[in-house]
């Protein structure tokens, strides 16, 4: 019952991002200096993760060139004695096998994505981790907390927060009990209700653990909000059967699949850099005082 897999959807054409995304892959886009993407694998591993699966699509060569060796590069910075920028490059690059990549040939939601992983996966619980929604926490990564609950549940996890409620619609919303004060009982989910409609204000977010259970609902590729086939009905159908947790997690969600919130992760992980922090509050109370 350990996690040791995560699938990564990453087939996503980041069109809110064109012209940025026109020809590079949205999960390369840097957050202070690494790809979003990065950040992400680097959660799984930090989790116990043993097994990355990208789903991928096209135009993602970028994305999968950065996790491979780079032997020009490599040579270029230890001619140069650039020791550690050389070791910062050769830390991206995992065991082969690490990393594994698969395609998700029609954008049908990211329910479809995931189920594209499923004979990598297999019969036993798996992560899944959203690069769009990077999550800055005071301690451990959300990952690594919601594995340790899972190994005391032994059963499907997804973390959760609080939105405003007039944000319900961008959400899969959750009617759930309280269980402890980070953990609660998931009853019923709705996918992007109304907000008129929402059964509470409690929302999903990036980050799962699933039984593999999931594959026989996700398999029935029943589509659902947008047209799609939803992660979240898929869930809805495993309650049947299996009970389903909600995490909910200290910390910041960003969502870096939005230009605002793309600036905002960039400003808040930057603050945290010591050697960057003074001289950025100082233009931020510069700014500030002129606006």
């Amino acid at each position: 019952m350990k996690v040791k897999k995560a699938v990564l959807p990453v087939a996503g054409l980041g069109t809110r991002f064109i012209p940025a995304t026109k020809a590079m892959a949205k999960e390369m886009l840097t957050v202070v200096d690494k790809p979003i993407i990065q950040y992400a694998v680097e959660e799984a591993f930090d989790a116990g993760v043993e097994q990355i699966i990208f789903v991928t699509g096209r135009g993602k060569k970028a994305l999968e060139d950065h996790f491979d060796r780079s032997y020009e590069l490599e040579t270029m910075l230890k001619a140069k004695g650039k020791t550690d920028l050389l070791r910062q490059v050769n830390e991206l690059v995992p065991e082969t096998g690490t990393i594994v990549y698969t395609r998700q040939h029609d954008p049908l939601g990211l329910g479809h994505a995931i189920w594209c992983a499923r004979d990598i996966v297999g019969d036993e619980p798996f992560a899944v981790l959203l690069a769009d929604d990077m999550i800055q926490t005071p301690d451990k990564p959300v990952l690594s907390k919601m594995v340790e609950k899972f190994e005391r549940f032994r059963a499907s996890i997804a973390a959760v927060m609080e939105v405003e409620k007039d944000q319900t619609d961008k959400y899969g919303i959750l009617d759930a009990s309280p269980l402890e004060e980070d953990m609660v009982k998931i009853n019923d989910m709705v996918e992007k209700p109304k907000p008129e409609d929402a059964p509470s204000n409690l929302a999903i977010v990036g980050r799962y653990i699933l039984t593999p259970k999931i594959w026989e609902y996700l398999g029935k590729k029943k589509t659902g909000a947008g047209g799609e086939i939803q992660l979240t009905d898929a869930m809805k159908g495993l309650l049947t059967e299996q009970p389903i947790f909600g995490y909910k997690f200290k910390g910041t969600r960003f969502d870096c699949g939005d230009k605002v919130g793309f600036q905002m992760a960039n400003l808040s992980f930057s603050l945290e850099r010591p050697e960057m922090r003074e001289k950025l509050l100082d233009f931020i109370k510069k700014i500030k005082t002129e606006a």
